[in-house]
């Protein structure tokens, strides 16, 4: 590969995606590293004062200053934009940063927003919370309810914020459908995307117009940085986020965009491989547990739906146990796997969503999304399965399962 090959679109294009992630966006400089190197400035000279201009005025190609582009970052922001099969992508501080940016950069006082009630409870906090503090409405509605997304638009109706897989319900989104009816209306399509990965799902192939992640979770996929990223047309990234960007400065440090971009080099292998993990630990676990939330079985309404828009089901799944104390004692029993609120980790990692995750929600809202207090959520890592099965059987028993 020559050394700008990797940022060369008639070329990378053309690749599949498991070469696209560990090849894209790849720019060698002049000593021919094979590793991308890691540019570690605030800054850059310039060789004459027409130069500087010319930059600053967007009238020559170059680097400015690192809130704005860093050749590291701009890498990392190549290679998740071709996995996206979008035609560009900024990356963020961390995924809260990466949603954050993705609805105040083109909402304003007076629009209204439409978002699905099962969520991250950072990202219900936007919907509930700070939106409103600055006069723009929303409404949220089931997700799994085709109708309701037509429903609930009006005149100024201006985003559809959604995630699919939610989280920690697994609630799938019928992407061709809500898409379709946002398209009709002039609505702008925001997808979190952060349970699947560009390496299980792809929004923009069902007609999503902006798709956010936090990198932090598959995409670094070892829990070791925070990260986000916003993909969408050049034209929305350059003239709607990025003013946005420019001037708030949720930008990701270059270190943090190294290390996301290794991350990527085994993304598909890890991302499949804890697919049939989970798949295989969900079997184990069905007849066992009161009830099981698990889209790659098909006990879950909407299986059929989710093998339909995702290469596999992704790692993540979740099941109730009845109450809290039956969840915490779970959790108490579990030897091998981790009591962690990440997810996405090669490691395998469990939580009680009510106490960690969407502990500052009120009760009524998690009761509202499906959040109980017997829910436990599992991120299935790279272990093997077999070890996973006997730690989680041994819990099971433990809770009185």
């Amino acid at each position: 590969m020559k050394k700008t090959t990797g940022m060369d679109r008639s070329v990378t294009s053309k690749w599949r995606p498991a070469t696209q992630a560990v090849r894209g966006g790849t720019w060698r400089s002049e000593h021919g590293e094979t590793s991308e190197a890691l540019f570690l400035t605030s800054g850059y000279t310039y060789d004459n004062a027409a130069e500087v201009a010319a930059r600053f005025a967007g009238e020559a190609e170059g680097m400015t200053y690192s809130r704005l582009q860093n050749p590291t970052v701009a890498m990392l922001e190549e290679r998740i934009a071709l996995m996206e099969g979008a035609e560009a992508c900024r990356v963020q501080a961390s995924g809260m940063a990466a949603m954050t940016a993705a609805l105040l950069c083109q909402l304003s006082a007076g629009d209204h927003c439409v978002a699905a009630r099962a969520a991250f409870g950072s990202c219900r906090w936007l919907v509930d919370h700070l939106l409103p503090r600055f006069g723009i409405e929303t409404t949220v509605i089931d997700s799994a309810d085709n109708a309701a997304w037509e429903a609930a638009i009006r005149p100024n109706t201006k985003v559809f914020f959604f995630e699919t897989p939610a989280n920690p319900t697994l609630d799938v989104v019928d992407l061709e459908h809500v898409c379709g009816v946002a398209k009709a209306h002039g609505i702008t399509t925001v997808v979190d995307n952060a349970f699947a990965s560009p390496a299980l799902q792809r929004p923009m192939e069902f007609g999503a117009d902006v798709v956010a992640y936090s990198a932090t979770k598959l995409m670094d996929g070892q829990g070791r940085v925070l990260a986000g990223a916003v993909c969408g047309t050049k034209e929305w990234i350059d003239e709607v986020l990025l003013p946005f960007q420019r001037n708030t400065g949720p930008n990701l440090s270059p270190f943090n965009a190294w290390v996301v971009m290794k991350g990527l080099e085994t993304l598909d292998l890890r991302a499949h491989r804890q697919s049939e993990n989970a798949v295989a630990l969900g079997k184990m676990m069905e007849p066992r547990v009161p009830r099981i939330l698990h889209p790659g079985l098909a006990s879950h309404p909407r299986h059929a739906l989710a093998l339909k828009q995702m290469r596999a089901t992704g790692p993540i799944f979740a099941f109730d146990l009845g109450n809290r104390a039956k969840a915490h004692a779970l959790l108490d029993a579990l030897e091998l796997v981790d009591l962690s609120n990440n997810i996405g980790d090669s490691r395998s990692l469990a939580c009680h969503p009510a106490s960690t995750t969407h502990a500052g929600m009120s009760e009524d809202a998690r009761a509202e999304m499906g959040v109980t207090e017997g829910l436990v959520r599992i991120n299935v890592g790279l272990e093997d399965i077999e070890d996973i099965k006997e730690d989680m059987d041994r819990a099971l028993t433990a809770a009185g399962f």
